[in-house]
């Protein structure tokens, strides 16, 4: 079994839409094993995007993920992070497949509605960023 970190982002909180994705999370096997939301600031955002912040579109990505609600999730399941990955889409919704989450809910390559681990190691650190030990119940 492995974890993922899962993040519902500012434009699915808005649509109340995160029993939907929710759904669509757990009916593709995953379990959400824990999961709290949470007003990320700007600085907040800035640390847990860092990787990214070279790129050219760091500050607006952490602008959007600090502009309204998040839902930080914990998912586990059998290959758990690649499984995900699949389950959300491809980052552009235009390109994502039929039936993903972003092709179904994003409403654009910059509010495409969730977030997930891309590699183990990752997920470890992004788990540990948002959740304590005691908030993960297996």
């Amino acid at each position: 079994m492995e974890r993922t970190l899962s993040i519902l982002k500012p434009d699915v909180t808005r649509r109340n839409l995160t029993g939907a994705v929710n759904q669509r999370i757990e009916s593709s096997n995953l379990r959400i094993i824990a999961q709290k939301r949470l007003h990320l600031t700007l600085e907040q955002a800035q640390r847990f995007y860092a990787v990214h912040q070279e790129r050219s579109f760091f500050n607006d990505l952490c602008t959007f993920m600090s502009s309204g609600p998040v839902v930080v999730q914990i998912l586990e399941g059998d290959n758990a992070v690649n499984h995900y990955r699949d389950v959300m889409g491809a980052t552009n919704p235009a390109n994502a497949d039929e039936g993903t989450i972003r092709r179904d809910f994003a409403e654009s390559i910059e509010a495409n509605s969730v977030h997930g681990s891309d590699s183990l190691d990752n997920a470890v650190k992004e788990i540990a960023f948002f959740f304590s030990e005691m908030e993960i119940v297996g």
